[in-house]
């Protein structure tokens, strides 16, 4: 009974995926290969993925079954014949490495027209901001703290200029230590609404 138990048990897990499989659109291609990437390397396969690699032939099967596992339907179908983990890794790079260039001006143009006095929360703003930084440094782009903290400061509402020239005289280094006092800021703004 154990060993039965076992095997649903070992079933069940090996029907979950660890991360959302590559949709057959490739949308999700960017975050799919770092999260493969990752996966990878935690299961000590990550060389399997590499130009000139010593994996053995165990694991390049584990790391077939890996990526298989994690891609849609259609593509298992299309990929049947490889067998070899490198080979799919470059083909779906080949395949969908052109999400670069349809994400990337995407992400800039979001990022230019990205506001502080657009949103309602400090929280709605800070997630907008993280999303679309995300997408740029995954296309390559190079996003600094700095940036981030002027492209925050330099898009207050005209109303709070001296609360925005305050903030600029506190020196934050970081971008989310200028979010953390923002956040407060906007706590300790509700409760005396509250209180009023």
């Amino acid at each position: 009974m154990s060993q039965i138990s076992s095997l649903k048990f070992w079933m069940a897990n090996l029907a979950k995926l660890e991360f959302a499989a590559l949709d057959l659109s490739g949308d999700n291609y960017l975050s799919w290969v770092l999260d493969a990437k990752i996966h990878l390397r935690a299961n000590g396969l990550g060389q399997t993925i590499v130009d000139e690699n010593d994996a053995s032939s165990e694991e390049n099967a584990k790391a077939m079954i890996f990526l298989r596992r994690h891609i849609h339907e259609a593509l298992k179908s299309e990929y049947v014949v490889v067998d070899e983990p490198l080979v799919m890794w470059k083909a779906l790079g080949e395949r969908y490495d052109h999400q670069k260039t349809v994400t990337l001006p995407r992400a800039r143009y979001e990022w230019t027209h990205l506001r502080f006095q657009d949103f309602k929360s400090v929280s709605e703003y800070n997630s907008a901001m993280h999303r679309i930084t995300s997408l740029m440094r995954l296309c390559g782009e190079n996003i600094s703290e700095e940036d981030m903290l002027e492209k925050t400061l330099s898009t207050f509402h005209a109303s709070n200029v001296l609360l925005q020239q305050q903030y600029r005289h506190s020196g934050f280094k970081k971008y989310s230590e200028l979010v953390s006092c923002l956040l407060l800021a906007e706590q300790n703004n509700e409760l005396l609404l509250k209180n009023h």
